[in-house]
């Protein structure tokens, strides 16, 4: 499905079984874990998950299609089937699965996912990705070091993000367990607490962005 497709054709939305259906993984697959809303699914989401594909030697990326951010305001955050379904075309690729299987479990933070994968599937070797922007603010997220503690963490570089991230609290509380960019291949086999910076990638799309620009868009076609 090309780009132009994606955007002209209207969400359909999944039923809610299929939506929250986990991936399957057998022991000793590399999966990194992207979180997030995706309200809604973009390229720059796409392009960081191939960026982690091929930097970090990982098997797949899971697209985990949050019920709600915490952190944000999610008054009118659509279905998470109608997410997960609009991320599935987005994403398009053999090697990046979606799901909101947390709506299945009663999960609201990340520390919660990746307790719950990590003890159902302790053989596999799952890596937390994460955007700078949201490095920036990891120290706001709840248990945030106790996620550090469970698996290592990519960071993948936005624009602007930087040296706000590379410079906040959580980075400096764990600026020992850093590892070279040189060295991302091994992420995935490092005990936690370990993460990497990844530079490469400095997309200035956001979701933020594009809802603004849906709405600007309906407000001027409006009668």
């Amino acid at each position: 499905m090309t780009d132009a497709q994606v955007r002209a054709r209207p969400n359909e939305p999944l039923s809610r079984r299929a939506a929250c259906r986990l991936p399957l993984a057998t022991p000793g697959l590399r999966v990194g874990l992207f979180g997030g809303s995706f309200n809604p699914a973009h390229g720059a989401h796409r392009a960081a998950s191939l960026l982690a594909l091929h930097r970090l030697r990982l098997d797949r990326v899971w697209w985990l299609v949050t019920p709600g951010n915490p952190l944000k305001n999610n008054s009118d955050l659509p279905g998470f089937e109608e997410r997960v379904a609009f991320a599935r075309a987005v994403a398009r690729h053999p090697r990046i699965d979606v799901t909101a299987f947390e709506a299945d479990h009663g999960v609201r933070y990340s520390y919660e996912t990746v307790r719950l994968l990590t003890r159902r599937l302790p053989r596999v070797r799952f890596v937390w990705i994460m955007g700078a922007d949201n490095l920036a603010r990891f120290h706001l997220w709840q248990r945030w070091r106790e996620i550090a503690d469970l698996v290592p963490i990519a960071v993948v570089d936005r624009m602007g993000d930087s040296l706000a991230a590379t410079a906040s609290r959580a980075a400096q509380a764990l600026g020992r367990h850093r590892i070279e960019e040189s060295d991302a291949p091994l992420l995935a086999t490092l005990s936690p607490p370990a993460w990497v910076f990844l530079h490469g990638l400095k997309s200035p799309v956001s979701s933020t962005q594009i809802r603004a620009a849906r709405g600007a868009a309906a407000r001027f076609s409006a009668p």
